[in-house]
């Protein structure tokens, strides 16, 4: 390639981002900082991560398992969702207390179908009991035990249209990448502050011990003040919006360390109790589902679930009742 084709290659514009990575990027100055639009090559330096990102996250919804049906007859009839809740009522306790259902029911758009699709989550919790166990042909009432159950079940993002909810939950994923970066910026701002809050402290006490005699004292103190301006300047720099934009752009090509699903394989009893060694018993089944590791640390199962819209809409009836009688009495 000659010098001249080099030169005129580099001068060429750079073609516009594809509509979702253009959205995308204005998602980041809204949720991240909006000063990072005032960095030098603020497409440029993102297109690329940003588009990784989204086809990270699209790989993530279209891990998820199911639809699975989520009602009575699932309880009765699916191991994994007779595990997922105590009772069948849970079902409809669940279903009406969701202020997503709720808000979903109360949109026309909710009449376009009988059900409705939603990510299911709930957080797995494990706790030791002493228990009736059978060992060899001695049925002994004080064996250890380990019980898996599930709590916090929510629905999220409720259609009538499957590709409209995992769409939805693309963009949540990404979103939740960007808070989490988000968060870390603000750290940061925090940290400054208190930086300087401190090098202001050891300022006033230098200022004080400068007209006494130096000695040992005023020496700490100065090294101890060098070390938080240059902490300082350190904090400050990497808030810039050049620095945030690079930090950005790494972090984003790295989803993985903050969001990811991981499988997860148990095999319970329809009590609940961990059972592997078990065999062609019809009370005991292997769950398998992934969990979602996301912003707040903590660890969901999920699974995309589909929910009869009649039933949801009584089940929201059946809570409202419950509580308007509770404030009755």
């Amino acid at each position: 390639m000659s010098l001249i084709s080099s030169i005129a290659d580099f001068l060429k514009p750079v073609p516009a981002p594809a509509p979702q990575v253009q959205k995308a990027l204005d998602r980041i100055a809204e949720l991240v900082d909006p000063l990072l639009k005032s960095a030098s090559g603020f497409e440029r330096q993102l297109a690329l991560p940003v588009e990784h990102a989204l086809g990270y996250c699209e790989g993530l919804v279209d891990a998820l398992p199911g639809p699975i049906d989520i009602n009575r007859q699932s309880f009765a009839d699916d191991p994994l969702v007779h595990a997922l809740f105590a009772t069948a009522d849970d079902i409809d306790q669940m279903l009406g207390h969701s202020q997503a259902v709720r808000d979903f029911l109360a949109e026309p758009h909710s009449y376009e179908d009988d059900c409705f699709h939603a990510l299911f989550a709930a957080r797995r919790q494990e706790k030791k009991q002493f228990g009736i166990a059978r060992q060899g042909d001695v049925l002994r009432n004080d064996v250890s035990q380990q019980v898996v159950y599930f709590s916090s079940h929510t629905l999220v993002e409720p259609s009538c249209d499957l590709a409209t909810t995992r769409r939805n939950l693309r963009c949540r994923a990404l979103e939740s990448l960007l808070q989490t970066f988000h968060e870390h910026v603000e750290s940061l701002r925090s940290e400054r502050e208190g930086l300087r809050a401190d090098a202001a402290l050891k300022r006033g006490h230098l200022t004080v011990l400068r007209g006494k005699s130096p000695g040992p004292e005023y020496q700490t103190r100065t090294r101890q003040l060098a070390d938080l301006d240059a902490r300082l300047r350190e904090t400050a720099a990497s808030l810039m919006p050049d620095q945030l934009l690079a930090a950005l752009a790494d972090y984003l090509r790295q989803p993985e360390a903050s969001l990811r699903l991981s499988p997860v394989s148990i095999t319970v009893d329809r009590l609940g109790i961990v059972n592997d060694q078990a065999e062609d018993d019809s009370n005991v089944h292997t769950l398998d589902f992934p969990e979602f590791h996301g912003r707040d640390k903590r660890s969901y199962m999920a699974i995309l679930a589909r929910v009869r819209r009649d039933e949801a809409q009584a089940a929201v009836d059946l809570v409202h009742d419950q509580s308007r009688r509770y404030m009755i009495i």
